[in-house]
């Protein structure tokens, strides 16, 4: 068959036309390919993902030193274990997690640095390395357990009534308190233990712990809930009061800190320093000197 002139520009046109089409469409499919999460053109090639025994989680500790840095991440929130004060004039971040997050990085030779967002951020800020460690009130888990390792159960909350010496004998349940007046910190979880436990009891809640044990000396009240650490520190300035035998539900489960997962020599150079200030009393000073801040805020 001829061409003639036309028929010729013609198939030439529909020739050029669809090698367009053609080059068009590749370009599209490559696009599309890319948005689908293959690889096309300009796509770049993804780093494969280390597990934690080959990747820098597996080096956390040597990290940190080398960096000089210990990244704490916390939710300021949760007093007496982290929330904000001033001191010396500065918005500061204190309370028993950081004294103990502090004896961490002393002891790991490096400086503390922290972060403070949205609990429900820090273990997610945590996996994707942007912090170290989390302290905040940290309850371990089996699901937490699954993104994070945990460190040793550094503290456990113990509940302790206090009573006046005399009246020991007198105040020896929680149905022997029904119709009286038991003092708690304002806002604090004792308060809370107060209404939960003692419901036939009368609350009194005050800001500040010292308010609640002149109300127990004078006889305005007849017993506080507290802390036990902070219960001991009363009762050794107070010897007209005593611990009394009432026996309260406790929360078991206890508080640990957050790290890496897979930082096995990370765990263990801070659980050696949990065990060190455990046997030196001092987390207990911790909670002690967390209370007196929370009554300075107070006032």
């Amino acid at each position: 068959m001829k061409f003639t002139q036309r028929t010729r520009k013609t198939s030439w046109l529909l020739l050029a036309m669809l090698l367009t089409l053609a080059v068009f469409a590749t370009a599209c499919g490559g696009g599309s390919a890319a948005n689908d999460g293959s690889q096309g053109a300009g796509a770049v090639e993804e780093t494969p993902v280390e597990t934690p025994a080959e990747g820098a989680e597996a080096n956390a500790l040597e990290a940190i030193k080398a960096s000089g840095q210990l990244r704490l991440g916390t939710s300021a929130d949760y007093p007496p274990f982290e929330f904000h004060q001033i001191v010396d004039g500065k918005d500061t971040i204190v309370g028993i997690d950081i004294e103990i997050a502090k004896a961490i990085a002393a002891d790991l030779g490096v400086e503390l640095a922290i972060t403070d967002m949205p609990f429900d951020g820090l273990l997610t800020a945590l996996q994707s390395g942007n912090l170290d460690m989390v302290a905040s009130a940290v309850t371990p888990d089996e699901d937490r357990a699954k993104s994070v390792d945990f460190s040793d159960i550094y503290y456990t909350s113990l509940q302790k009534v206090i009573v006046r010496a005399e009246d020991k004998a007198a105040y020896t349940s929680i149905e022997s308190l029904a119709g009286k007046k038991v003092g708690a910190q304002l806002g604090s979880v004792q308060q809370g233990i107060v209404e939960d436990q003692l419901p036939q009891s009368e609350l009194r809640a005050l800001a500040k712990l010292p308010d609640l044990v002149l109300d127990l000396k004078s006889g305005n009240i007849e017993a506080i809930v507290v802390e036990e650490p902070v219960a001991n520190e009363y009762i050794a300035a107070n010897p007209e009061l005593t611990l009394s035998d009432i026996a309260l539900a406790q929360d078991e489960e206890g508080f640990a800190l957050a790290l890496p997962k897979g930082s096995a020599e990370l765990v263990a150079a801070v659980n050696a320093t949990l065990k060190r200030l455990a046997d030196e009393g001092k987390i207990d000073q911790f909670v002690t000197d967390a209370t007196n801040a929370m009554e300075n805020k107070a006032e």
